[in-house]
C-alpha cells in the first residue's frame, strides 16, 4: 500500500510532471538558454582577450616611453657636457684673443715711446748742432780779421764745384 499511497501525493505528480516538462521542453529551453549563455561567455572572452591585448600594448608603451625617457636623458646629459665643453673653449679663445690684443697694443705704445724718443733725441741733436753751429761761426768770427774771412770764403767758393762733384758721385 505504500506504493499505492505514492500515486496519490501531490508531491510525487508534481515531480513527474517536472520531469516531463524538461523532457518534452527541455531542449527547447535549453538550447537557447545555452546559446545565450554561450554567447556571453564568448563576449566575456573576447572583453577579457581585448583588455590583455590593452595591457599588452599600455606595457609595450611603458616601455617605449621609458626607453626614449632615458635616450632622451642620455642626449640631454651629452649636450650639456659638448656645451660646457664649448664654453670652455670659447673662453680660453677669448682669453687667448684678449692677451693677443693686449700684447699688440703693449708692442704698439713700446713701438710709439721709442718713435718719440728717438724723435726727442734727433730734436735735441739738431738743436745741439744749432748752438754748436752758432758758437763756432760766433768764434771763428771773432778769431779771425777780416782779410782772412774773405779768403777763406772765396777759397770756398773756388772747391765748391769739385766738392759738389764729389757728392754726385
Amino acid at each position: 500500500m505504500t506504493g499505492h499511497t505514492l500515486f496519490h501525493e501531490p508531491r510525487f505528480w508534481s515531480a513527474v510532471a517536472f520531469v516531463l516538462f524538461f523532457v518534452l521542453f527541455g531542449r527547447k529551453i535549453w538550447a537557447p538558454l545555452a546559446a545565450g549563455l554561450d554567447g556571453r561567455a564568448a563576449r566575456i572572452r573576447a572583453d577579457l582577450d581585448e583588455a590583455g591585448r590593452l595591457r599588452r600594448e599600455a606595457e609595450q608603451m611603458l616601455e617605449d616611453a621609458t626607453r626614449e625617457r632615458e635616450q632622451a636623458l642620455i642626449e640631454a646629459r651629452a649636450m650639456i657636457e659638448n656645451s660646457q665643453i664649448e664654453a670652455k673653449r670659447i673662453a680660453e679663445q677669448a682669453r687667448a684673443d684678449a692677451e693677443a690684443v693686449a700684447k699688440r697694443r703693449e708692442e704698439m705704445a713700446r713701438q710709439r715711446i721709442s718713435a718719440s724718443e728717438r724723435a726727442a733725441v734727433r730734436e735735441v741733436r739738431q738743436a745741439a748742432i744749432e748752438i754748436a753751429t752758432a758758437a763756432a761761426r760766433d768764434s771763428i768770427a771773432e778769431m779771425l780779421d777780416e782779410t782772412t774771412r774773405s779768403s777763406l770764403i772765396d777759397k770756398a767758393l773756388t772747391d765748391l764745384p769739385a766738392a759738389l762733384g764729389r757728392r754726385a758721385a
